[in-house]
């Protein structure tokens, strides 16, 4: 087992890249095919690398497939930089995959906002509790999508004691920064809206940001967050502006193409991970399919003259 990487705090306001998950000919995963887009992204110096997060369709796998995938990461990733294990559904899966991940080597876990329809601000602090207690040690990361349980819930997870930062992944800038107030000085917030919302975040206190683009486009993503680190805006929007059109057709159908057009992306480029599972849209649709293919010939990703 490889050891977990060491500087995992240090790292959380750097780019947390969420990895597919590659599925096979029969709908299997099929964990190997991930090991080009791991190396892509650490040579370009992506700061950390997420297995079982959206991007990695989480909520499309059984928690025996999640385990697999850390485990699989972790060996791909072999402590060259800190690997976030994805835990979340109900709370015997996410301390069962606390305990997985930690066995695998994660440096620590990034725990999913419950999705139960039914959902007690108090609830979802005894939620944590539990991961943070089947984590042993971890340091934990919040994915918050939404605040609708309330800034006191919030400051009171982020006062369990474990926790180290929150992936703050709702477009509301204002109600982060007041969060932030609330928080221990020490908690590291990170934007969980990838690239297109990373500007108004950090402008109010998030470091870093989420990236599924990593995934075909690392280069670029490193790029973007120098720029915000260094505080030159208009530089950061621009290369932002360059890659819109990706993250718009990421969002269309309800958000439902958001890993369609990274698979897609990945294998145009000759580095095919598979299909999407369902509820997502696949394949893509035939306009999505020639925008796609328009841009990465634009941005130089195919080897093709863009039109």
């Amino acid at each position: 087992m490889p050891a977990p990487h060491p500087d995992v705090l240090g790292a959380l306001p750097g780019i947390s890249g969420i990895l597919v998950t590659p599925f096979d000919g029969e709908d299997g995963i099929a964990p190997q095919l991930l090991r080009p887009v791991i190396d892509r992204a650490v040579k370009a110096g992506v700061h950390i690398l997420t297995a079982n997060g959206n991007t990695g369709e989480f909520y499309g796998l059984t928690t025996a497939e999640a385990e697999r995938m850390v485990h699989a990461a972790a060996e791909m990733i072999d402590g060259r930089v800190p690997l976030i294990g994805g835990v979340g559904r109900s709370i015997h899966d996410a301390t069962s995959l606390a305990r997985a991940s930690k066995k695998a080597g994660a440096a620590a876990l990034m725990v999913h906002q419950p999705p139960d329809p039914f959902v007690a601000p108090r609830g979802v602090v005894s939620y944590v509790q539990r991961v943070a207690e089947a984590g042993d040690g971890l340091p934990l990361v919040l994915y918050l999508r939404n605040a609708g349980i309330g800034l006191e819930a919030i400051e009171k997870l982020c006062a369990i004691p474990g926790v180290a930062g929150v992936k703050w992944a709702t477009p509301e800038p204002l109600k982060l920064a007041e969060a932030i107030r609330r928080a221990d000085p020490k908690t590291v917030w990170v934007g969980g809206l990838a690239e297109v919302w990373a500007p108004p975040l950090t402008a109010v206190g998030a470091r870093g940001f989420t990236s599924g683009l990593i995934n075909v486009w690392p280069e670029h993503s490193v790029a973007i967050h120098a720029a915000l680190a260094a505080g030159d805006y208009a530089k950061a929007n621009a290369l932002i502006a360059t890659m819109s059109t990706f993250e718009e057709l990421r969002a269309e159908e309800g958000n439902g193409t958001n890993v369609s057009v990274v698979k897609a992306a990945l294998k145009l480029m000759g580095n095919d991970c598979g299909h999407v599972r369902p509820p997502g849209a696949w394949p893509l649709t035939e306009r999505q399919q020639g925008m796609l293919e328009q841009r990465l010939a634009e941005w130089g990703l195919t080897g093709k003259k863009a039109a």
